[in-house]
C-alpha cells in the first residue's frame, strides 16, 4: 500500500538539533555579511516586476551558467528547485532512480509525490564513484527520472563529464531524464567544470548561491531546463511559491555581480579547513575517510558507535556533526568544512577528544 511521506526527519533534526558553538553539521559556507556587499538603501526596494522571473536576475543567472534566459527558472532556494524539478517530471506511480547515499530531501519529496523510489549504490569501497552498471541494472521502462548530485552530497565525490554523458545515454534508452543537483559544484574553484545541463536536453539541474557562497538568506536558487520544461516549471511554481521576495531578488543580482570576491573568501576558508581535516583524518585510526579533493563536506566511516559519538559531542563538547543515518549509512558521519577557520579547528579538536573518550570507554 502506498504511504505518502509528509515530512523530512533530517530537516527536523537540522533545524532543532544541529546548532552548537562548534557546528560541523552545516554543509555550506558560513554566512556572508551584507556589510561586505556594496548595497545602498534603494537597492532594498520591496516591490518590483517579479512575475515569471525578475529580468535582471534571469540575465545574471543565465550569464553565470552560460545559458539562454528561457532555460532558467529562478526558485526560492535549491530545495524548492529540487521539489519543482521532481514534481514537473514525475507522476504518481512513476519510477525514479536515486543514488544511495544521498541528501534525504531528494528522496522524501519524490515519495510525497507518489513516485516509486528505487536506489542504486555509490559504495565507500569505490570512494562513492558512480558505477554505470549499477544504474543500468536498476533502470526499467518505467523509469522517468534518474537523480544524482555532483559534487555528491554527503561525500563530495565528483562525477566527470564522460560519466555524466553515459548516464544521459542510459536515460535516453528508457525515455527518462536526469536531474543533477549541482549545489556544491562551484566549490571545484580552480577547475573549469561546466554544468551537466550543457550535455543534452535530457538533463535538468538545480543550483543556488547558498552552499558555496554563504548566501543562504537570499534564497537564490534556480533550475536549468530545456525551454518547454522550464515554462512548465514556472507554471507549476504558481501553485507553491507564486511571487518571490523582491528585495532578495535585487540583492541576489548584486551578489552575482560580485561573485568573484565572495568566491575568494569561500576558497580561502575551504582550503584551510580541508588541510586541517586531512591532517586530522591521517592521524585517526578510528575514522576511515573516502578520498575527497574538493567540496564542503567529508563523510568518514566511524569505527565506534555513531550515536554515542554524536551524543558525547553535543552534550560534553558543544559540537555537532550529521549522523550518517540521515543518508542511509548509519556507520558514517558528515563533517562540514564551511565554518570560520578558528571554529572549525576547535570543532575538529573536540571531535578528536570525543573519539578518544569513546575509545577509552570500550
Amino acid at each position: 500500500m502506498f504511504h505518502r511521506v509528509m515530512s523530512s526527519e533530517y530537516m527536523l533534526w537540522a533545524k532543532t538539533r544541529s546548532q552548537s558553538t562548534y557546528n560541523l553539521a552545516n554543509s555550506g559556507l558560513g554566512g556572508y555579511s551584507l556589510a561586505d556587499l556594496p548595497v545602498k538603501i534603494e537597492d532594498l526596494e520591496i516591490n518590483g516586476p517579479s512575475y515569471y522571473g525578475y529580468e535582471p536576475l534571469q540575465k545574471a543567472i543565465a550569464k553565470k551558467c552560460g545559458v539562454s534566459r528561457d532555460c532558467v527558472v529562478a526558485t526560492n532556494g535549491a530545495s524548492l528547485g529540487n521539489f519543482l524539478a521532481l514534481a514537473a517530471t514525475l507522476n504518481p506511480g512513476d519510477e525514479v532512480l536515486i543514488e544511495h547515499p544521498t541528501y534525504e530531501v531528494l528522496v522524501s519529496p519524490a515519495q510525497f509525490l507518489g513516485a516509486e523510489v528505487k536506489r542504486f549504490p555509490r559504495r565507500f569501497e569505490d570512494d562513492f564513484r558512480i558505477d554505470l552498471q549499477e544504474i543500468e541494472r536498476a533502470l526499467s521502462l518505467r523509469t522517468r527520472l534518474i537523480v544524482i548530485t555532483n559534487l555528491h552530497n554527503p561525500t563530495s565525490a565528483f562525477i566527470d563529464e564522460k560519466t555524466l554523458r553515459a548516464i544521459g545515454e542510459l536515460a535516453q534508452d528508457v525515455g527518462a531524464r536526469v536531474l543533477v543537483g549541482e549545489i556544491y559544484l562551484d566549490s571545484m574553484f580552480d577547475r573549469s567544470v561546466r554544468s551537466a545541463f550543457h550535455l543534452g536536453p535530457e538533463f535538468l539541474v538545480t543550483n543556488s548561491l547558498t552552499k558555496v557562497y554563504g548566501l543562504s538568506g537570499l534564497r537564490c536558487g534556480w533550475i536549468l531546463a530545456e525551454p518547454n520544461l522550464a515554462r512548465q516549471i514556472w507554471r507549476l511554481n504558481d501553485l507553491v511559491a507564486n511571487i518571490p521576495a523582491h528585495a532578495a531578488e535585487r540583492l541576489s543580482c548584486i551578489a552575482l555581480a560580485h561573485l568573484d570576491q565572495i568566491r575568494e573568501r569561500s576558497q580561502r576558508i575551504l582550503k584551510t579547513n580541508h588541510d586541517v581535516l586531512e591532517r586530522f583524518l591521517h592521524e585517526r585510526a578510528d575514522l576511515e575517510p573516502p578520498h575527497f579533493a574538493r567540496g564542503t563536506v567529508s563523510f568518514p566511516r566511524v569505527r565506534a558507535s555513531v550515536a554515542d559519538l554524536c551524543n558525547i559531542l553535543r552534550e560534553q563538547y558543544d559540537t555537532t556533526v550529521v549522523p550518517g543515518r540521515f543518508f542511509g549509512l548509519p556507520e558514517h558521519v558528515r563533517i562540514g568544512l564551511g565554518c570560520e577557520v578558528n571554529i572549525f579547528a576547535e570543532g575538529i579538536r573536540r571531535l578528536g577528544l570525543a573519539l578518544d573518550e569513546l575509545r577509552t570507554a570500550i
